[in-house]
């Protein structure tokens, strides 16, 4: 399946990529420009270091649940109104934690602008399962992850330089502009891509069928539970980064340039991933990645435990695996959703809800563990990477690399 609108009624192949990649920069600017931010919030709020990593659960907790719905929404209603009014509600909620009193309404309005932000984020990977599928999805997806992953490698810095000149509540207001930007953009130029006999009504017959298909859908449910593992380590390192910069190296002013380079190993990995996934095809690349994600985490953790990490190695090593999780997540997702195109809004929405909200709590749990040292950090990594493993084996029937089915043109 391929079709591109003409100009005059959409945006083309470049623009649509342009496009859904800003939607999903705003999901990782609103968790990480606010890593530079932990410090300054903690002192105004009177939070404690460990309570500060809740500034991004929130969010993330909000992100996931409401993945639950906005998939199944977007199958009937469609997909451009829900993204439209996602992204304006993203702006509003932005302006509403800027004006926060206080660290529990301040969490009350990260959950909401959570909930606003899947609405745009999950409704663009069911857009794109409209125009493309297979390889062809998986390569779009990697590049719109390009330039999606200029958002971690520039967030940071944003955030510290807003703080330079203003208070942390105008990171919230930086975000609430960036919103309606985009909410103007689409608005503007993306045209419903959720073709009219494809629309299916809600009724809780058609859900619990859908919700089956999903979930009895031996590679939507296996890949789906891989990720979710390497998601709840991606969401540990998130939590634990400022605390690492801060109290193990005893350098938070570069933790900005520290997480820029290892965003850059990410965007290149993405790159390499969208030019060469359709010759090499999804297992090999994506199975290939998660044995490089878990082999670096595991010498990582021997590392920590020794006693030797310092600044670079965690860098280094950092960036290494995190390279190895961009090329798995693109083509996992693409697997996960190969066999979901009669239910791609609600595939989108378990997927993506149950990586989330598990990935979330599991990040928290890693945070929370940190004890001055990178070792809580890194045993996650490698236990995450050891079940994505053996879920995938289990998935491909003790095989890797080949499908245990006779290999489709997407594979």
């Amino acid at each position: 399946m391929h079709s591109e609108p003409h100009p005059a009624t959409g945006p083309g192949r470049v623009e649509f990529i342009l496009l859904i990649s800003c939607v999903m920069m705003l999901v990782a600017f609103a968790i990480d420009s606010m890593l530079p931010a932990f410090p300054f919030i903690g002192r105004s709020l009177g939070i404690p270091v460990t309570e500060q990593p809740l500034i991004i659960t929130a969010f993330m907790i909000g992100f996931g649940l409401a993945q639950l719905f906005v998939g199944t929404l977007s199958d009937q209603y469609g997909r451009r109104g829900i993204m439209v009014w996602s992204l304006f509600a993203f702006g509003i909620t932005s302006l509403l934690a800027a004006l926060a009193p206080d660290f529990t309404l301040l969490l009350v309005a990260r959950f909401a602008q959570g909930v606003a932000a899947a609405g745009a984020r999950v409704v663009v990977t069911s857009a794109v399962r409209d125009r493309y599928e297979g390889r062809e999805m998986a390569q779009v997806m990697s590049m719109a992850n390009v330039i999606f992953m200029a958002a971690p490698i520039l967030a940071p810095s944003m955030g510290a330089l807003v703080l330079m000149v203003g208070p942390w509540p105008w990171i919230f207001g930086v975000l609430a502009l960036l919103g309606l930007v985009v909410w103007a953009w689409v608005g503007l130029r993306l045209p419903e891509s959720l073709k009219p006999e494809n629309r299916v009504s809600i009724t809780p017959r058609h859900v619990l069928h859908s919700f089956r298909t999903v979930a009895t859908d031996r590679q939507s449910l296996g890949y789906s539970l891989a990720m979710t593992a390497m998601v709840g380590a991606l969401m540990g390192f998130l939590v634990s980064v400022q605390a690492i910069f801060d109290q193990t190296f005893r350098d938070a002013a570069f933790l900005p340039a520290g997480f820029a380079l290892m965003a850059i190993g990410m965007a290149i990995a993405s790159l390499i991933n969208s030019q060469i996934v359709m010759r090499y095809g999804m297992r090999l690349i994506g199975h290939a990645s998660l044995i490089w994600f878990t082999v670096l985490s595991g010498i990582h953790l021997a590392v920590a435990i020794s006693g030797h990490e310092t600044i670079w190695t965690f860098i280094g090593l950092q960036t290494l695996t995190m390279m190895g999780f961009s090329f798995a997540a693109a083509n996992f997702g693409a697997m996960a959703m190969e066999n979901m195109g009669g239910v791609a809004g609600t595939a989108s929405s378990l997927q993506g809800s149950f990586s989330t909200v598990a990935g979330a709590l599991v990040g928290t749990v890693i945070g929370t563990s940190f004890d001055g040292t990178t070792v809580p950090l890194y045993t996650g990594y490698f236990v995450g990477g050891l079940l994505a493993l053996v879920i995938v084996l289990v998935t491909e029937g003790g095989r890797l690399f080949v499908s245990r089915h006779a290999p489709k043109s997407g594979e």
